[in-house]
């Protein structure tokens, strides 16, 4: 069965249809979702949504473009989800200069905080990390970096940032973006990262792979992720849905 390490169905794009969508991944060959909180609201949601389904686990985190009204209170909510058997993560969590709002100096303010927290409550941690590939880096390194795991998620960089975050022992995140026409780079990290160190992620509703590319995403639109992967590694499709399952476990440490 199939592992999303990273989706978003708190999303007002399944407010129609969730509870329906939800039920019917497991006859589509999903069997474990990681819902991952981005802002106070989608945490909220989050949380409640992984306590009604026990085929989901939750994330808790502030993504970079939700922190400008952030305080330490904040802090103290988030450490206390944290301590709930279904959260297995503290994410999304980083840096996005894409729009350079909030301004860099409060995102890295908040990236840093988060990492401790992590390190404090000794949880894995989920990066969002876009154009700010250099501050991540350093900011992680200044963290606590070398001693937490996690996920690159979404990763966007090139082999040899890919191969920094392999030698510091994070997995990365493959998803809908690896099927694109345009996703030279992405797949040459691809084959060139063990299969040991990938996981798969939807991120939906957000890039669908193609070839329904534009349309809202789910964790059933992982066969294509997968089928991809399989191309580019000469690995069969079994082979990589097992042993990614395997990663994700390993990564979250869920029991």
């Amino acid at each position: 069965m199939i592992f999303d390490t990273h989706a978003h169905y708190d999303d007002e794009r399944f407010d129609e249809d969730r509870e329906e969508l939800l039920f019917s991944l497991k006859n589509k060959g999903i069997g474990t979702v990681v819902n991952v909180g981005a802002s106070v609201a989608s945490t909220k949601k989050t949380f409640e949504i992984v306590k009604k389904y026990d085929f989901m686990y939750g994330a808790v985190g502030i993504h970079p473009e939700d922190v400008e009204r952030l305080d330490e209170s904040h802090m103290e909510w988030l450490k206390s989800l944290a301590t709930d058997e279904k959260i297995v993560a503290i994410g999304e969590i980083g840096l996005d200069y894409h729009y350079d709002e909030p301004e860099r100096e409060v995102q890295k303010k908040w990236f840093a905080r988060q990492l401790d927290l992590a390190y404090e409550l000794d949880m894995p941690i989920i990066i969002h990390s876009r154009d700010a590939a250099a501050d991540t880096l350093d900011i992680m390194k200044a963290h606590h970096g070398d001693e937490l795991n996690g996920v690159i998620h979404c990763f966007s960089y090139s082999p040899e940032m890919a191969q920094i975050y392999l030698d510091m022992g994070y997995y990365l995140g493959i998803g809908g973006v690896v099927t694109f026409k345009n996703s030279k780079k992405l797949k040459e990290v691809v084959k060139m990262t063990p299969l040991e160190r990938i996981v798969l992620e939807t991120d939906c509703p957000y890039l669908t792979p193609e070839p329904h590319r534009g349309k809202r995403n789910d964790s059933s639109y992982l066969k294509y992720v997968v089928e991809c992967i399989s191309k580019l590694k000469g690995i069969s499709a079994e082979k990589i849905i097992k042993t990614t399952c395997e990663n994700a476990v390993k990564m979250y440490r869920i029991k």
